[in-house]
């Protein structure tokens, strides 16, 4: 986990320091695209170089499979931060920027929702009694979800029309902006602390979701996908809402404070919660979906306020916050599992503080009090006016 989320991170900066130079998102959406689906397909499939040549020793196919891995985070990196550029350079409206982040982040929710349905009408149609049908399970779940995968990215790249940095605002024209200009902001920090504090509270509750549910809780099986699906829909629902919304900088760090401020009330409600009381996960499952999806909006939509109309250095903000936000996910993960055998059971009941209920409850909450305080410092003003006209001459 740890190695593939520092070449994940490596891999973000240098293809934000490639789009800058040379744009092109749709270009790097698409090629990232193949190599996410050629080496999914691999990792879930058959190990191609091993039949290739003959050879099925482990150590063979760990390499193989190492190899796979490090192409896929590559692509991740790719289609990640082209997109994530392209978003930001439709449209130098604050508010419209805010509406794509939460339209993007509300058709993420639809996928994780999409993967559930596929896995559960493999399910249905595949029996998993012994363990050839579990692995033909997985194989079909990953190679349709590969496949939907596919259809959408074409009809994204054949359907959108990407915008241009042709000609910078007032008519001048822009070189590409050096990381200097970036590092010199103190808006920079607090916004790339800000993001990587967001994808800390998300990945690493949802590393831990499952094992809490059932491993502490002791919930059944069947929670292990009712309780994410109830924060999916509830966070699709959220980011819909969001859409409607004329943004500020004040009021994006207002909805912000407010999504960490019930991930503190959700931490702290996880952390005490035992396994007689195990129903209340579903109502916090609720707020979680509507935290996250305060968060992650608000949490993006930040960069873009950062960025303003510094289109030309606009990839490079999203590549290094992402490298910043991959490597923090790995050295968490990494050392929470470091202490996964560490727990301590109290007498009589049906509680013990175990390193999943630390890295569910414990670790969102703290991240999520870190996340009001820099808020709090933020200073948004004379940045994007929500009233700014759509017809920006940077973007043809």
């Amino acid at each position: 986990m740890l190695s593939g989320q520092v070449a994940d991170g490596f891999a973000t900066i240098f293809i934000g320091e490639l789009i800058d130079r040379f744009g092109h998102f749709k270009i790097w959406h698409g090629a990232g695209s193949v190599l996410v689906a050629v080496s999914f397909s691999s990792v879930f499939g058959v190990c191609l170089p091993c039949k290739i040549f003959s050879s099925y020793s482990s150590t063979f196919e760990t390499v193989s499979y190492s190899i796979f891995a490090a192409i896929f985070n590559l692509g991740w990196a790719a289609t990640q931060v082209s997109h994530m550029s392209m978003v930001t350079c439709i449209t130098l409206n604050s508010t419209s920027r805010v509406a794509l982040a939460s339209c993007r982040n509300a058709f993420t929710m639809i996928a994780n929702l999409s993967l559930y349905a596929v896995a559960l009408i493999v399910f249905s149609v595949i029996d998993g009694k012994i363990h050839t049908d579990v692995q033909n399970q997985y194989r079909w779940i990953a190679f349709l979800s590969i496949f939907i995968g596919c259809c959408f990215v074409s009809v994204f790249l054949l359907a959108t029309k990407e915008p241009r940095l042709k000609v910078g605002v007032h008519g001048k024209v822009h070189a590409r902006i050096s990381w200097n200009y970036w590092f010199k902001r103190i808006l920079y920090y607090q916004v790339a602390l800000i993001y990587v504090i967001t994808r800390l509270v998300l990945n690493v509750s949802q590393a831990y979701l499952a094992f809490f549910v059932i491993n502490d809780l002791q919930m059944a099986q069947s929670a292990k996908a009712l309780v994410p699906a109830l924060i999916y829909i509830c966070s699709f629902v959220v980011s819909l809402v969001l859409q409607e919304i004329s943004w500020t900088g004040r009021m994006l760090k207002a909805y912000y404070s407010a999504g960490c401020i019930l991930w503190i009330f959700c931490g702290a409600v996880i952390f005490l919660l035992s396994a007689n009381m195990s129903y209340v996960m579903y109502i916090v499952s609720v707020v979680i979906g509507i935290a996250n999806a305060l968060m992650m909006v608000t949490g993006v939509s930040m960069q873009n306020f950062l960025i303003g109309e510094n289109l030309n250095g606009c990839a490079f903000v999203v590549g290094s916050l992402s490298f910043l936000d991959k490597i923090s996910c790995g050295i968490a993960l990494y050392v929470l599992q470091s202490n996964q055998k560490i727990s301590s059971q109290l007498e009589g009941t049906q509680f013990a503080f175990t390193v999943t209920r630390y890295g569910l409850g414990v670790v969102p909450a703290i991240c999520s009090l870190i996340g009001v305080i820099v808020t709090y410092t933020m200073d948004f003003q004379n940045l994007s006016n929500p009233s700014k006209s759509l017809r920006a001459p940077l973007l043809v």
